[in-house]
C-alpha cells in the first residue's frame, strides 16, 4: 500500500487534477487511495476511507452479489463500466444512498493487482431524467388526451357532416317532391283545361243545334247530336271516375269487392261499349275460345275497368280498317288478357315512362287522353297480385299482357 502514500508517490498530485471520484482497491476488497472528489462525494474525510473494506461504499442490500462480481471482473482483468445495463448505487457516511456511475480500470504494480474506480454522482443527472420521463408521460397523456379529443372533434364532425348531408337530402328530395308536385299540377290544370274544354265545347254545339231542328223529319239530326253529347258526358265522366280512382289509390280508400261472376259478362260489357268508338272499318275480334262457361272470382268493376282502358286506348291509338284482337288464357290460377293492335305503338325512348302519371308519348299528343289510364290500371293490379306489360313498335302497334290470379270454375254461370 506503500506505493500510494502521499510522500513516496505522485498519485495524489495526479487524482487530486481529475473531477471525477478516484477509489483504488486492492485484490482484497480494500480501499487504498482515493482523491478528493471521492472522499466529498461519498462524505469523508481525507484518508478516513484508507484500510477500509469496499463494501463501505456499497449499500447493504448489494453486497451478497458485490463479492462474485468483484471476483469475476480480477479474474477477467478488463476494463469495463459498472452496472451494464442496471443502475448501480453508492452509499454515504450518512447512510444516505445515491445513484452513480462508475468505470473500472484494473492495473498491476510491483507485481500486486489493483482496481481503480473513476466514480461520478449522477443524482442531478437522474432527477433530471426522472424529470424528463415524467414530462415525457405528461406529454404521452396530453398527447393521447388531444388526440381522443380530436378523435372525438373528428367524430363529431363526421356526424354533423353526415346530419347535414341527410339534412341536405332531405331537403333535394323535398324540394324534388315539390318540384314535382308543382309540375303535376302544371300538367293537370293543362289537362283539365284541354280535356274539359272540349267535350265541353262540343256539347254546347250539339245543345244549340239542336234548337235547330224542330221538324219532325229531322229527328235524325236531333238523335246523332243526342248521341254526340251523351259521348261527350260519358267521357267527362270517365276522367272524373279516373281522378277519383287516383285519389282514392294515393290515400289507401281503396276497397276491393270479391265476388264470383261470368267471365263473359265483363268481356260483353267491355267489347259493347268499345264497339260504339270504333272508327270506320274498325273491328274487335272476340276471343277464340269459348269462354261463357267459365266463372272467376275477382273485382268485377276493377276488371271491367282494366279491359275497357286497354280495349279504349287500341281503339284510340289504332287508324281506321285495323282490327283489335282480344285473346284470354286460362293458366293454372293465373288468367291472361292480351289486347293487340295496330296502332301508332310507343316510341322505343318513350317506353319507360308509360305507366308515370300524365306521361303522354309524343306521336299521341294530339289525340284525347289524360296520361293517367295505364297509371290506374298497373296500380290497381299491384295491389291486387297482378301485372301488366306490354311490347311495342312504332308505326306498327302494341301488345299489352295482363296476368290477374282467379280461382276458376268451368261450370254454366
Amino acid at each position: 500500500m506503500k506505493v500510494f502514500e502521499k510522500q513516496n508517490n505522485v498519485f495524489k498530485i495526479l487524482s487530486e487534477a481529475v473531477s471525477e471520484g478516484i477509489v483504488v482497491v486492492n485484490k482484497d476488497q480494500i480501499i487504498v487511495a482515493t482523491n478528493g472528489s471521492a472522499n466529498q462525494i461519498f462524505g469523508y474525510d481525507q484518508e478516513e476511507l484508507i484500510g477500509k473494506p469496499l463494501n463501505t461504499l456499497i449499500p447493504q442490500n448489494y453486497h451478497h452479489n458485490h463479492g462474485d462480481h468483484f471476483k469475476s471482473f480480477v479474474e477477467h482483468s478488463e476494463k469495463r463500466n459498472m452496472g451494464r445495463g442496471r443502475d448501480i448505487f453508492g452509499v454515504r457516511k450518512d447512510g444516505t444512498e445515491f445513484p452513480l456511475e462508475a468505470g473500472l480500470n484494473p492495473f498491476t504494480i510491483y507485481d500486486n493487482q489493483y482496481i481503480m474506480a473513476l466514480v461520478i454522482d449522477i443524482t442531478e443527472r437522474k432527477a433530471r431524467e426522472k424529470e424528463i420521463k415524467e414530462l415525457n408521460t405528461q406529454l404521452e397523456l396530453k398527447v393521447e388526451e388531444r388526440t381522443e379529443a380530436l378523435h372525438h372533434t373528428i367524430e363529431e364532425l363526421k356526424e354533423e357532416v353526415k346530419l347535414r348531408m341527410e339534412a341536405e337530402a332531405k331537403a333535394k328530395e323535398s324540394l324534388k317532391k315539390e318540384q314535382d308536385l308543382n309540375e303535376l299540377k302544371t300538367k293537370f290544370l293543362s289537362l283539365v283545361s284541354h280535356e274539359f274544354k272540349t267535350p265541353l265545347g262540343g256539347i254546347l254545339t250539339s245543345a244549340t243545334l239542336i234548337e235547330k231542328y224542330t221538324k219532325e223529319e229531322e229527328q235524325n239530326k236531333r238523335d246523332k247530336h243526342i248521341n254526340t253529347i251523351k259521348n261527350k258526358v260519358k267521357y267527362l265522366d270517365n276522367i272524373l271516375t279516373d281522378f277519383l280512382s287516383i285519389e282514392r289509390l294515393e290515400t289507401g280508400k281503396v276497397n276491393y269487392k270479391f265476388s264470383k261472376f261470368p267471365l263473359s259478362k265483363v268481356i260483353n260489357e267491355v267489347v259493347y261499349n268499345a264497339n260504339m268508338l270504333l272508327k270506320d272499318g274498325q273491328k274487335i275480334n272476340y276471343p277464340d275460345n269459348d269462354i261463357s262457361d267459365y266463372s272467376i272470382e275477382f273485382d268485377e268493376k276493377i276488371l271491367e275497368l282494366i279491359l275497357s282502358n286497354l280495349i279504349h286506348n287500341a281503339v284510340k291509338y289504332s287508324g281506321e280498317h285495323t282490327v283489335i284482337d282480344l285473346q284470354i288464357m286460362f293458366e293454372e290460377d293465373m288468367l291472361t288478357f292480351k289486347i293487340i293492335d295496330q296502332g301508332i305503338g310507343i316510341p322505343e325512348k318513350e317506353q319507360q315512362f308509360i305507366f308515370k302519371r300524365y306521361f303522354r308519348a309524343e306521336n299521341a299528343l294530339l289525340d284525347q287522353g289524360t296520361g293517367i289510364g295505364l297509371n290506374i290500371v298497373k296500380s290497381h293490379l299491384e295491389n291486387l297480385g297482378g301485372s301488366i306489360t306490354f311490347t311495342s313498335k312504332e308505326g306498327q302497334g302494341s301488345t299489352f299482357i295482363v296476368k290477374i290470379p282467379i280461382t276458376t270454375n268451368h261450370s254454366k254461370a
